[in-house]
């Protein structure tokens, strides 16, 4: 379990090195929020492409090295970001994000399989404290770059030292995970054939595609933080870079410390209403943040959208990996569904952003939470008979 923790809070911390100093960034290249927006919607594009493929690689490589290749994408991506805004230079930062993005999708299906098989192992919802560790690295990160940022530390060199901590804890830790579950003879999960090996049964189930949904808005509004957050402090309230690192910060924190105790809610109330109750609370703080004349009232703010924000994600996925021998195909399904508003969401509402200001335009979001709602009955638990490890070879070649 340790393995699990670990590699959830590596993605976190990985990803909020960059998203905590976008600011910095789009002033390194002299970008406006527009153009911040379609330079975000290149790392976007790299993760759609690769969600589709991620059960597949998953099915066929295992999760180990599922997790693998995603880190070892992620790592070369901050290298080539580094590499261009030393220069100055948008076409490989663009590239950097491409290849960033494929990275970090690839990196989060598999966590999220393998968090789903833990979470069947132990019998209870365990789920949000995995998301809890990532949120906490995001924390870590956050915090970093807030401090670098303070202290004027150039950000491609902030970047070439994530990468080599990327790369060397995503290529380590996943020899720690699971076994896999049987095999056939051939090397493929028991169900692995006919037209769900591909994944693509999952597509027409209503239920997969509902979660999909709700995870859609849980990832835009988590997204929308992420990428947007930091800027908006900065350009809406005045505020200086470091003030916009501390308030991302916030945000993180109220999520990590719901997504501590949040499984004991959700067994005690059910998903369904943990879901409804998160999301209501994630409006209200949007609303706040967007509206506060002052830092104070935009961080409590920032504190209810964190909290609001924390389980929309993690249990959506609990919810996509009820049955343990379609997990990964339906893992997959849902991460497509809702990833492209995590990821191509936030740098759309950049260009939103240029009409009627970023802070105006994250009101945006709010749609997406109302779509949340509609398909949260969706996420309600299904039985099934226990997932029991019969053997089989290790996650790892």
């Amino acid at each position: 379990m340790f393995a699990t923790y670990a590699i959830f809070g590596l993605n976190g911390l990985v990803f909020a090195s960059w998203a905590a100093r976008i600011p910095a960034a789009s002033a390194t290249l002299g970008l406006e929020a527009g153009q911040t927006g379609a330079l975000l919607l290149v790392g976007a594009l790299g993760s759609v492409i690769s969600l589709p493929l991620a059960g597949l690689v998953a099915a066929r490589f295992g999760i180990a090295s599922t997790v693998r290749i995603g880190g070892t994408s992620a790592a070369l991506g901050a290298c080539a970001i580094a590499l261009g805004l030393s220069d100055a230079t948008v076409p490989v930062v663009a590239v950097g994000l491409f290849l960033f993005g494929c990275g970090i999708a690839l990196w989060d299906v598999g966590q999220n399989i393998e968090g789903a098989d833990v979470e069947r192992l132990v019998g209870r919802t365990i789920m949000p404290r995995f998301h809890a560790a990532f949120s906490g690295g995001a924390f870590m990160g956050a915090l970093i770059g807030a401090g670098l940022s303070a202290l004027a530390v150039d950000l491609s060199v902030h970047l070439l030292t994530v990468a080599v901590l990327s790369l060397a804890v995503s290529l380590w830790t996943p020899r720690f995970f699971l076994p896999m579950p049987a095999r056939t003879p051939g090397g493929l999960p028991d169900e692995a054939s006919g037209p769900k090996a591909s994944g693509l049964g999952a597509w027409t189930e209503s239920r997969t595609l509902l979660i999909g949904l709700v995870v859609l808005g849980a990832a835009l509004t988590e997204g929308a933080a992420n990428d947007w957050v930091a800027k908006a402090t900065v350009d809406g309230l005045d505020a200086m870079e470091s003030t916009g690192a501390v308030m991302f910060a916030v945000f993180v924190a109220a999520m990590t410390a719901v997504r501590f105790v949040g499984g004991g809610l959700i067994d005690r109330f059910g998903r369904v209403r943990v879901l409804q109750a998160s999301l209501g609370s994630s409006l209200a703080g949007l609303v706040l943040f967007v509206l506060a004349p002052d830092v104070p009232l935009a961080a409590l703010g920032a504190v209810l959208w964190g909290a609001g924000a924390a389980l929309g994600f993690p249990m959506g996925m609990s919810a996509a990996a009820d049955q343990p021998e379609r997990a990964a195909a339906r893992v997959a399904v849902v991460s497509t569904v809702g990833y492209p508003a995590f990821l191509a969401g936030p740098p759309l509402l950049g260009f939103l952003g240029v009409v009627v200001g970023i802070r105006t335009a994250l009101l945006a979001v709010g749609v997406a939470g109302l779509a949340s709602l509609l398909g949260a009955p969706a996420a309600r638990e299904r039985t099934h008979e226990p997932d029991v490890p019969q053997g089989g070879p290790d996650h790892t070649p």
